[in-house]
């Protein structure tokens, strides 16, 4: 995919080629905005000769991240981020987006797509701003508002993704409190794990805010390097952020309640179960115990006492009773 060099200035965007970036850069009346789809050799060339950044930044463009990073240059910043895009089996997709954030520039790298999402999701915040500019509802006047805005689809998708979650986890507590398995096969196991799947993907997801909130924070403390007016939208950053880790928080210790609910209501029909079992061996011990005495081969009778018989069915009879009777007096049924 070509690259994507805008020009905002005086209320209008404006469609630029790669080789008028020099020329807008040396401009002071608007900010440059450019945008890389996908790594490419005619990228490369331009951050390199063009705006001339680092090469271990570079190089954290052209390699996966698994975790977010800030590294700070005299004249720039550099920072990696990640969207959440839920995946199978409660899996969740870490959707990188690099960006080069400078006085007058701002230029977006959307890091190696993950292969197991469409390139479309990776470019989803970058076109949410940028529609939002052609359709006029938002026009930056700085690169820190560009970046601000495109951060906070970020943190808004992190929000939404929690929102679903939550969804999930309150079906799944009236699922548990109404009596019913919360999973779709009836099994013990196959609730846990879908409970557990839910949790895995909350601590994902908190993960990734908290992540956030730290790095922008950290942006806060070299804020000596920062122009003054680009320091609201970090600190709106570092807020956003910090509210999707508390609601994971939240979320999360809320399902660990239901969890326990749901292993405790569990366990106790186990033990249940098994002192009925226990109950039902204790009796059947001493009648297994006369029968097997009764029908030893020491005895031998030439024929069917039926008297005797009743007395041995009747004594059998009796210490059941008995066993029954001691039960009920332990409370065990």
């Amino acid at each position: 995919m070509p690259l994507d060099v805008l020009w905002l200035s005086d209320g209008q965007l404006t469609r630029c080629e790669p080789r008028e970036v020099p020329a807008l850069l040396a401009r002071n009346d608007g900010i440059l905005w450019v945008d890389v789809p996908e790594w490419s050799e005619e990228a490369e060339r331009l951050l390199v000769d063009t705006f001339k950044f680092h090469p271990f930044a570079l190089r954290d463009c052209k390699e996966r991240s698994h975790i977010p990073k800030l590294r700070t240059y005299p004249d720039y910043l550099f920072v990696i981020l990640h969207a959440p895009e839920p995946g199978a089996a409660g899996q969740i997709h870490l959707l990188e987006l690099d960006y080069f954030a400078g006085h007058r520039y701002l230029v977006t790298v959307h890091g190696p797509i993950n292969p197991d999402v469409s390139h479309e999701l990776a470019l989803r915040e970058t076109r949410a701003a940028l529609r939002r500019i052609q359709q006029g509802r938002f026009f930056p006047r700085s690169p820190a508002e560009l970046s601000h805005a495109i951060v906070s689809a970020v943190a808004t998708r992190q929000e939404a993704l929690v929102a679903d979650l939550t969804r999930k986890v309150a079906a799944l507590e009236r699922r548990v409190l109404s009596g019913g398995s919360a999973a779709t096969d009836h099994s013990f196991e196959g609730a846990l794990e879908e409970m557990f799947r839910v949790r895995h993907e909350l601590l994902t997801v908190r993960t990734m805010a908290a992540a956030g909130r730290e790095m922008f924070a950290r942006i806060t403390g070299i804020a000596r390097f920062l122009p003054p007016e680009s320091l609201p939208f970090v600190e709106d950053l570092v807020d956003q952020f910090e509210r999707v880790r508390s609601v994971c928080d939240s979320e999360k210790e809320f399902l660990q309640g239901v969890v326990d609910f749901y292993q405790s209501r569990t366990s106790v029909k186990m033990n249940v179960a098994m002192e009925r079992l226990a109950l039902l061996s204790a009796v059947l011990l001493p009648l297994s115990l006369v029968a097997g005495i009764y029908g030893m081969n020491i005895i031998v009778e030439r024929e069917t006492s039926v008297t005797q018989l009743g007395w041995v069915l009747l004594s059998m009879a009796g210490v059941a009773g008995l066993m029954l009777w001691w039960a009920r007096r332990q409370g065990w049924w």
